[in-house]
């Protein structure tokens, strides 16, 4: 057997042993949006740390639980905390939450994150529907033996994130007169934040910059989910800014957005809902 599929069953089998909730949406909460799990409906919270071989979140803002719950009537599991390559966990591991909603039943994977902006065009508190990405230094999760019960060897990546998912976010920011910018997001590994001469290099191909993300859309991909993200550019990337770039700065810009990124997030998978 694989090791990374062996202990991704043994954390299946630690939440099953918890809750049989079977989602339809699974929502990963980026910095900012800690908060929506508690307009959600919830059947069940299970900490991180309670399940068996489970990585557990180590960044401030970053709570680490799984919320099963209900947006509306439709069935999500909500990640409250996300696992990123640079607090030194393997990268299958922090694709493990991923593929462990999948396994729960998750059909539509809903990804979001804080951003540094690279496009001019853009301002602090933006939000940024995500099109299509590019992972720089991160290793691809798909390296060493394929798990062949996920999905297969050689995936495709021509269409990422989902078209008609991308139309129904596009379609409730204009319901409901948001601001949407559109454009690709590029991961890099963190902790540090890029300088100036990255930022150069990749402006002329990306949109907004941040440490999560990619390598969680590679391995959904891998196994046949249905995916979409929003990014919330909560500041412009080095050297675009005379400010010194911090956490602070960036937690503050995702918070001040928080109300209206939960308004989008919320009525997209209410729209998700009736597909």
């Amino acid at each position: 057997m694989n090791k990374i599929y062996d202990k991704l069953k043994n954390c299946y089998d630690s939440v099953r042993a918890k809750t049989d909730f079977v989602p339809k949406v699974a929502l990963v909460l980026g910095s900012g949006l800690g908060d929506y799990a508690d307009s959600i409906r919830v059947e069940t919270e299970i900490s991180y740390k309670d399940i068996e071989g489970f990585p557990v979140s180590t960044v401030p803002g970053h709570d680490g639980r799984f919320i099963f719950g209900y947006v509306g009537e439709v069935p999500v599991v909500c990640m409250k905390g996300r696992v990123h390559y640079y607090e030194g966990y393997p990268v299958s591991d922090v694709v493990l939450p991923t593929r462990l909603m999948k396994l729960l039943g998750a059909e539509i994977l809903f990804l979001t994150n804080a951003s540094g902006g690279m496009n001019k065009r853009f301002a602090a508190g933006d939000l940024m529907l995500i099109t299509d990405h590019i992972g720089i230094f991160a290793p691809n999760p798909l390296i060493g033996p394929n798990v062949d019960e996920l999905g297969t060897r050689f995936p495709d990546m021509s269409e990422v994130y989902d078209r008609d998912l991308q139309e129904v976010i596009r379609n409730t920011a204009r319901e409901n007169d948001i601001r949407l910018q559109e454009g690709v997001y590029v991961q890099l590994t963190g902790p540090c934040y890029e300088s100036p001469a990255e930022i150069r290099m990749l402006s002329g191909f990306a949109d907004a910059v941040g440490m999560s993300t990619v390598v969680e859309a590679i391995a959904a991909n891998h196994c046949g989910m249905k995916i979409c993200g929003i990014s919330c550019v909560c500041n412009l990337a080095a050297g675009m800014n005379p400010t010194p770039l911090s956490h602070k700065e960036v937690q503050e810009a995702a918070d001040k957005a928080a109300s209206v990124f939960a308004k989008l997030v919320t009525d997209s998978i209410l729209a998700f809902g009736r597909m």
